[in-house]
């Protein structure tokens, strides 16, 4: 009896911290979300989406919290507006954290640290710079850029004024005088709340902070968060890459070479399929980067030059010319005065992809008129030294089958018959009759 009353008890403990465990609240979640470049459309649509899949989740085991880490040199305006519309719009509480070490929210990232319903810094990260750029990160003409200069001032006062005076001159700043501030300079103006090593840090010093959402004071409640993270999709990943313009000056030039390749050996389809796939993607960047489209017109002259030296003997002169051209073109495309320096193309992959281009184009241009000037061999004469099967037995006359088609045949009354099935070597043309002789006797 002692002893089932022992096992009762024990299975009533345990069900009891079973049910106990059971009835406990999930731990509130974190939603991480990772923006590491310039600002652009692809990154917007990356930030709705993970807010949009932070709110659906919202409740009592929902997103309490969403992270918006950032490392970025900025954006253009429109890009800016569109992502603080989407933070302060959010009915989950936003955090901008700058991170990790080494990050930078400059120009249109610092609007983004003060558009955060709190704002956070990792160790040795830099905040400001925040002069506008236009819509494609170029510098703006004077009286345009004093117009969005006060636009973004009225929205840099509206999302810091409560943070105080000191933070709101400081933000008033970063976008006259193109200043900037440490981490450590922020948080001591007020411009942010913490310094965090990492998210798990930073969900820590934010347990019990009251932030604002829509008007509404809203406690964090994250001693047990955790942060999860919304990794971005292939098609997000893709187009914040053709951000970068050595990758989109890479498509164009592969693409340009694959094109080249598919002309000169028509027929084939995989060269063609990705010279238009470089060139489509190549093409996209291109309309979000801050280029010069005059620089396309050296890149076209380039070509132009490297078919004329192949038809004019020049002995290189035209093809120098042309990778100058092809060089001159690429620099003014992506290196034009006023295009950020995050923005810009590396000169020594110019240079090198130059080269390779003109190399390639040479060599294939060269194939090609070398098999223009080979002498055409057509009709009858084209079969001499082709090989076919005998028909009809030749001896000394048969019919022969050679290229496809039947041809009479006559052998050299020397040599002997040659049976149907056998092979045998064309060696003369006579009007719409073939010499042959057996293939088996042809010479070693």
């Amino acid at each position: 009896m002692p002893r089932t009353v022992m096992v009762a008890l024990v299975g009533a403990l345990l069900l009891g911290g079973r049910a106990s465990a059971l009835a406990q609240p999930p731990a509130p979640q974190a939603v991480l979300i990772e923006i590491d470049g310039p600002l652009t459309q692809a990154s917007a649509e990356y930030l709705d989406r993970g807010l949009r899949q932070a709110a659906g989740n919202a409740g009592e085991d929902g997103a309490a919290v969403v992270i918006l880490q950032i490392d970025t040199p900025g954006g253009s305006i429109d890009v800016m507006n569109r992502m603080v519309q989407a933070i302060r719009g959010s009915s989950v509480p936003v955090v901008v954290y700058v991170a990790p070490r080494g990050a930078i929210a400059g120009s249109a990232g610092t609007i983004l640290v003060l558009a955060g319903h709190a704002a956070a810094m990792a160790p040795e990260t830099a905040i400001g710079a925040a002069s506008p750029v236009g819509a494609q990160g170029e510098d703006l003409d004077q009286t345009l850029a004093a117009k969005m200069r006060e636009i973004m001032k009225a929205t840099a006062r509206t999302l810091a004024g409560w943070r105080g005076p000191a933070a709101l001159e400081l933000a008033q700043a970063t976008i006259d005088e193109a200043a900037a501030a440490s981490s450590e300079e922020a948080l001591a103006v007020g411009m942010i709340d913490v310094i965090a090593e990492d998210p798990e840090d930073l969900l820590r010093q934010l347990d019990g902070r009251s932030v604002e959402v829509a008007g509404q004071a809203v406690v964090l409640h994250l001693a047990e968060a955790r942060a999860e993270p919304i990794p971005p999709t292939l098609v997000e990943r893709l187009l914040q890459a053709l951000t970068n313009p050595n990758l989109v000056f890479l498509l164009l030039s592969l693409g340009l070479q694959a094109l080249l390749i598919e002309l000169s050996h028509p027929g084939g389809w995989v060269a063609g399929f990705i010279g238009v796939v470089a060139l489509a993607l190549g093409a996209y960047g291109l309309g979000i980067l801050p280029v010069n489209w005059f620089g396309l017109i050296f890149v076209a002259a380039a070509f132009v030059l490297f078919v004329l030296d192949l038809k004019a003997p020049t002995h290189g002169a035209l093809t120098a010319a042309g990778l100058g051209s092809f060089i001159l073109g690429a620099l003014v495309l992506f290196n034009s005065p006023g295009t950020p320096s995050f923005q810009r193309v590396s000169v020594p992959l110019v240079i090198v992809m130059g080269a390779l281009t003109a190399g390639l184009f040479a060599l294939l241009l060269t194939l090609v008129l070398r098999a223009q000037r080979r002498p055409l061999a057509v009709g009858a004469p084209a079969l001499i030294g082709r090989v076919g099967e005998v028909r009809q037995r030749v001896a000394p006359l048969g019919q022969i089958q050679v290229a496809g088609e039947l041809w009479a045949a006559e052998i050299d009354p020397h040599e002997a018959a040659i049976e149907e099935g056998a092979r045998a070597e064309v060696t003369g043309v006579e009007g719409l009759r073939l010499k042959v002789r057996p293939w088996d006797r042809r010479p070693g």
